[in-house]
């Protein structure tokens, strides 16, 4: 039997991600080398998530600014493997990462990810108010990194918000999920908003926070001010609940 890649093309198309057992069932093969002779042949890349149990095609993620893009809960990075993303998104975090930090960010545990790096000397790690805050092993970024940590409180700080309230770690590390969970223009939307509650000096703080390039914030707020902010509707035209005088003509 030959096996063609003209039946995967409109296969990833459809459904963006897949399994390996999907791709053998779509090729009629039984055999895993010819699943991956295939992928290689079109390009493809593995979700750090999930246990590297899905894949999809090198040309369909539309990567954030983080280089990670998700699909029905399951997440690809433009690294590959958690152990590259992690390095990568350590070594250019303003302030380094928390393990706590790190994962509301990847939506996934780390803490054994970073640990790895560490003892293989990839990143390196400083203990900071009773918290492990891990840094880029480069002595010149790591200082800057430390730098910016020690200015504020490490993983157990409590920062204040836009309306000046204090949040505990737990509500910190929910925010930046919810911020990681929303579309490329409604992360620059809400992050926007909340640099605009903060007045002189939002955008830089909030980029900080949600680690986020500040040219993004100020292109929020700049959108929200203008009133740019007109999405598509929730339900279509002529949806939900019927007027009274429509369902009754009495």
């Amino acid at each position: 039997m030959v096996f063609t890649l003209q039946a995967l093309r409109p296969f990833f198309r459809q459904k963006l991600i897949t399994t390996l057992q999907e791709l053998k069932q779509i090729l009629g093969t039984t055999s895993t080398m010819t699943v991956f002779r295939k992928l290689k042949t079109l390009g493809y890349r593995t979700s750090y998530s999930h246990r590297g149990k899905y894949y999809t095609l090198t040309s369909i993620p539309q990567f954030d600014q983080q280089g990670l893009w998700s699909c029905r809960a399951v997440r690809f990075s433009r690294d590959g493997n958690l152990l590259a993303t992690a390095q990568r998104l350590v070594e250019q975090a303003p302030a380094g990462f928390t393990a706590r930090e790190l994962q509301a960010l990847l939506q996934v545990e780390v803490k054994q990810t970073l640990l790895q790096l560490y003892q293989r000397k990839r990143v390196q790690r400083r203990e900071i108010e009773g918290v492990y805050v891990y840094f880029s092993r480069e002595a010149g970024r790591q200082g800057a990194q430390r730098g910016q940590r020690e200015a504020r409180p490490a993983a157990g700080e409590r920062r204040e918000s836009a309306a000046g309230a204090e949040l505990s770690p737990e509500l910190q590390a929910a925010i930046v999920l919810f911020h990681s969970s929303l579309d490329e223009r409604h992360r620059r939307l809400y992050a926007g908003l909340e640099a605009q509650k903060l007045g002189h000096g939002g955008d830089r703080k909030i980029a900080e926070f949600l680690g986020v390039d500040v040219h993004t914030v100020a292109r929020g707020r700049r959108e929200l001010l203008a009133g740019a902010v007109e999405g598509e509707r929730v339900r279509q035209a002529g949806g939900g609940r019927k007027k009274v005088e429509k369902k009754s003509p009495q």
